[in-house]
């Protein structure tokens, strides 16, 4: 990012503002749904974008977008549906929808929708991020990290336009990368065997299409001595948890659910982030979004 000059703290009477961006209804309850609540509950103004309506996530009954009776309209209603109990559970203040539509994972023939994501201008979306940075003054922003593993189109676009709305205003004090450390998943499946919970394969990239090179295999998540900052969000499992149920369309069933409570907070309770702009100063690591800003 471009070098600034450093920002001043927030001072005293200033309303402390987390902004999280995110490309799914989802997105925002099983990577920061803990830190959501955790800053809700300690009174910092909470405020969520959700990029798009989720329109090929899957329909009910577990209906596949490529699959006969997938309806992507109603796909995204019931999304956007579950998306305001989700946020009443993890105390948001306030959510923003972008209402742009879903581009489908990588190599799918939605991908090629104009009204995608994706393919949307990355100077109008930043421009948009930028209005509201200025209406909601986040000290502190929370998107995806780019190259974690994921590779969905929609998150590395919310990286991309996050990145760059942060870079053309002098609002916020911190930008951070959601990104998991190697260790985790090992971690968590370790928890999940102790308690008899079956875990998903290791995702594999899709087929690449006719005529297309394949994908280079991507680890999962990020060495981990390049995370920055570990939020403590374990008092906070049972918001997060409710959060993740109200999601029901795309996670019913699914091994985040599954976790007995005592083992849910032990495996889900801590979220981390990469700090990638700071004007603070504050060494690392850190525990605390907010330190140097209170």
């Amino acid at each position: 990012m471009g070098a600034r000059a450093a920002i001043g703290q927030a001072g005293p009477m200033t309303e402390l503002t987390l902004m999280a961006v995110h490309a799914h209804p989802d997105d925002e309850s099983n990577s920061t749904g803990g830190t959501l609540a955790r800053y809700s509950a300690e009174g910092v103004h909470t405020v969520l974008v959700t990029c798009t309506n989720g329109e090929f996530g899957d329909a009910p009954g577990k209906i596949k977008p490529d699959e006969d009776g997938h309806d992507p309209d109603d796909v995204a209603r019931i999304r956007l549906s579950e998306l305001k109990v989700a946020t009443e559970a993890l105390g948001v203040t306030h959510v923003e929808t972008l209402g742009y539509r879903d581009s489908g994972m990588k190599g799918w023939p939605q991908n090629e929708d104009p009204r995608a994501f994706h393919r949307q201008s990355s100077d109008v979306v930043a421009g948009r991020l930028i209005e509201m940075f200025e209406r909601f003054r986040p000290q502190v922003v929370v998107t995806y990290f780019g190259n974690s593993g994921y590779n969905h189109p929609d998150h590395l676009k919310a990286h991309d336009v996050t990145r760059l709305a942060v870079d053309r205003t002098e609002i916020a004090h911190k930008l951070y990368l959601i990104a998991r450390p190697r260790s985790y998943r090992e971690r968590m499946r370790a928890i999940a065997a102790e308690y008899g919970v079956e875990m998903p394969p290791v995702p594999q990239a899709p087929p690449p299409q006719e005529g297309m090179m394949p994908d280079a295999p991507r680890p999962f998540g990020v060495d981990d001595d390049m995370i920055t900052t570990f939020v403590d969000a374990s008092d906070y499992w049972a918001q997060k948890r409710a959060a993740l149920a109200a999601h029901a369309s795309q996670l019913e069933g699914s091994f985040f659910v599954r976790f007995p409570d005592e083992a849910f907070a032990r495996a889900f309770g801590v979220e981390s982030f990469i700090r990638e702009y700071d004007t603070t100063g504050t060494p690392v690591p850190e525990d605390d979004l907010f330190a140097g800003l209170r």
